[in-house]
């Protein structure tokens, strides 16, 4: 049980889950040319599944009524979910793995402005300095970027990275426990956004069979899987540890894509990306401090 899972196990299930989604650049590398609204259909439809099981354990049965208590904010959250989920497949098709990945990583600090905005929720003095800091390495790769034409993958990225900060925010607005319930509402909503974009678009939903069973393993082991241990280990786990702990997706993304396909990076991407990684480090560490209180989800 989730209540059963100790400090230990915690810090092991939020790195596991960091591992299984350093693994997703590399899966979409993997798909060749298919579209972006390809892998978004294909990848959610192994999502929903995985995520609906879960759910229905941790429920005691009752899975229907943990998503209908989401209400507006699990369906504002689940909107949030379908740009961060989309825009991060653009942002890899279009761009390096590691330059995506390090944009990826500004999510928890575009968090606490939108939270600040929204929410009103005050900002301690050293998240501002890291996102002052964030914003000089997110300047060096985005202005490579659009130096070498990859400035639509930069946007992307930082979409999908808001995309994801919003559906934080929304569950701190709606005060939900169990972020499961969101996550399955964006899963669902991925598929139906994904299905319409396809067929306004005109395109196939068919893949090859290769693509197809990597786009669905994607989302029902790397995905679902982890964002299932990820839950279960961050009840355990304080909130400022997690920024940490979770840095470890972003160092291993770039070295999968590099053993196996021999994708690397630019210096000035490197350069903004550690520049990026000292802020949210210094951010998490500075927040060690303050010992916060371990909240569910």
């Amino acid at each position: 049980m989730v209540g059963q899972i100790g400090y230990r196990q915690g810090v092991v299930l939020v790195v596991a889950a960091a591992v299984l989604w350093s693994l997703l650049g590399l899966a979409i590398r993997l798909m060749g040319d298919a579209g972006t609204w390809q892998v978004l259909f294909w990848r959610s439809l192994g999502l929903v599944p995985v995520l609906f099981a879960v759910l229905h354990r941790r429920s005691g049965g009752h899975p229907l009524a943990r998503i209908r208590a989401a209400g507006l904010p699990g369906l504002a959250g689940g909107t949030g979910l379908v740009f961060a989920f989309a825009g991060a497949i653009y942002a890899i098709q279009a761009t390096t793995v590691a330059n995506a990945v390090f944009l990826f990583a500004a999510a928890p600090l575009i968090t606490a402005v939108l939270a600040w905005l929204v929410l009103k929720e005050p900002v301690r003095p050293a998240t501002w300095i890291a996102i002052a800091i964030a914003a000089l390495g997110m300047f060096v790769m985005v202005r490579e970027g659009l130096a070498i034409g990859a400035g639509a993958g930069n946007v992307a990225a930082l979409l999908s990275a808001a995309g994801f900060a919003a559906f934080t925010v929304t569950l701190r607005w709606g005060r939900l426990s169990d972020m499961l319930a969101a996550v399955l509402i964006g899963g669902v909503m991925s598929i139906l956004i994904a299905s319409l974009a396809i067929w306004l678009r005109g395109e196939s939903f068919g893949l090859p069979l290769r693509s197809a069973l990597i786009a669905m393993a994607m989302g029902a082991v790397l995905l679902g899987g982890g964002m299932a241990i990820y839950t279960a280990g961050s009840r355990a786990v304080p909130a400022a540890e997690i920024g940490i702990l979770a840095m470890a997706e972003v160092m291993l993304s770039p070295v999968w894509v590099w053993l196996v396909l021999g994708e690397w990076a630019s210096a000035a991407t490197f350069a903004g990306g550690s520049i990026l990684m000292v802020a949210i480090a210094f951010n998490a560490l500075s927040g060690m401090r303050h010992r916060p209180s371990l909240t569910p989800g």
